[in-house]
């Protein structure tokens, strides 16, 4: 008669632990996952202009695409009697498919709308830079609701403002392995007053190299940094299996200190991704400020969904259980999973990005 409720209440521990687990594991697999090239595709496309004389432009037009031959059905079409100067001559690299080529319209571009076909039926978006003979320079983001953009003199304070601070909150979104990174360090550091403190100096650290490298005073090539900072998250991961084992490491000893020595590698991928778009050159201090704005945007916006996502899991847990058994185990399950994905998916990436130096 005993023996038979404690089997029940054994059932439905596993049952609750198998609840957090999957909701949690769930969330992990779905920032490791990537979306194929189709309808649903995320990254951004990618037009430059460059004026080169009164009345000529050379084009890039970069589009996501896949393998050799598949791509976005995105084009560029510009107002009535632009011509071509050259042919366009089309690479494809990188998951990506770029075209170049020079065109040619009597008076400039300037005041004038450029359309682009087929983003309407997808979900990406199209970064634009467009560099005046003048030197001042044009960003905007065109969408799959509002697919043409008007070519300005001058761009205003409020368009730089928009349009770097969306361009902060999509890069780290779409940044998987800097957001892995906070991730663990949210598993690994126990307690709000130094968790607060942990994040805030990977902010500041991130913050200092985004600036100076962005400027220009600091130039360090994007392909070791990249391969660095997937060595970094295999660091934290690896400190999470460590503290399982019962062994204090560096991480939750000095929590702010590997933030902010990380902080400042993480910082030179962000500007990286931002020197792809480049800064208005009448407009510099505001468009790095809000694109770092964006950038800190975005990263609470993965805390606060990291730490909803686990309060739901843990209450879903103990109201599944009729014997109210605390699912403390189940989240340690969670952590454990939590830190070999994090670290496989780094492993992967440290990989890659060590072989693409022999590219």
């Amino acid at each position: 008669m005993i023996r038979q409720p404690r089997i029940l209440e054994q059932k439905l521990s596993r049952r609750a632990k198998s609840l957090v687990l999957s909701v949690w594991f769930g969330a992990i697999f779905f920032a490791l996952s990537s979306s194929p090239v189709s309808a649903h595709e995320v990254r951004p496309a990618y037009l430059e202009l460059r004026q080169t004389g009164t009345d000529t432009y050379d084009v890039l037009w970069k589009v996501p695409a896949r393998g050799d031959n598949m791509r976005l059905g995105l084009y560029v079409e510009f107002p009535s009697r632009t011509t071509n100067v050259t042919r366009p001559q089309t690479l494809f690299a990188n998951d990506a498919s770029t075209e170049r080529w020079s065109i040619r319209r009597t008076g400039g571009l300037t005041g004038d709308e450029i359309h682009i076909t087929g983003l309407a039926a997808t979900m990406t978006d199209v970064l634009v830079r467009i560099e005046n003979l003048d030197g001042t320079t044009q960003v905007t983001r065109v969408t799959p609701s509002s697919p043409s953009f008007v070519v300005a003199a001058a761009p205003r304070a409020l368009d730089v403002t928009r349009t770097y601070l969306v361009l902060g909150v999509e890069h780290i979104l779409f940044g998987v392995d800097h957001l892995l990174f906070v991730l663990a360090l949210l598993i690994l550091v126990k307690g709000w007053r130094k968790l607060v403190g942990t994040i805030t100096a990977f902010t500041i650290a991130h913050s200092i190299t985004l600036a100076i490298a962005t400027l220009g005073f600091v130039h360090v090539p994007s392909k070791p940094v990249e391969a660095t900072i997937a060595l970094s998250i295999i660091f934290v991961a690896c400190e999470i299996v460590h503290r399982r084992q019962g062994r204090s490491g560096l991480t939750e000893t000095w929590p702010w200190v590997i933030a902010f020595s990380f902080g400042l590698l993480h910082g030179l991928g962000f500007a990286g991704a931002l020197r792809e778009v480049g800064l208005p050159q009448n407009a510099i201090p505001l468009a790095l400020l809000f694109f770092n704005i964006g950038v800190e945007l975005g990263q609470l916006l993965f805390i606060g969904v990291v730490m909803a996502v686990i309060t739901l899991a843990v209450r879903a847990g103990r109201k599944f259980s009729h014997w109210n058994v605390k699912p403390q185990s189940a989240y340690s399950w969670c952590e454990n999973i939590s830190a070999y994905a994090i670290g496989g998916g780094a492993a992967f990436w440290l990989i890659e990005r060590s072989l693409s130096f022999l590219v």
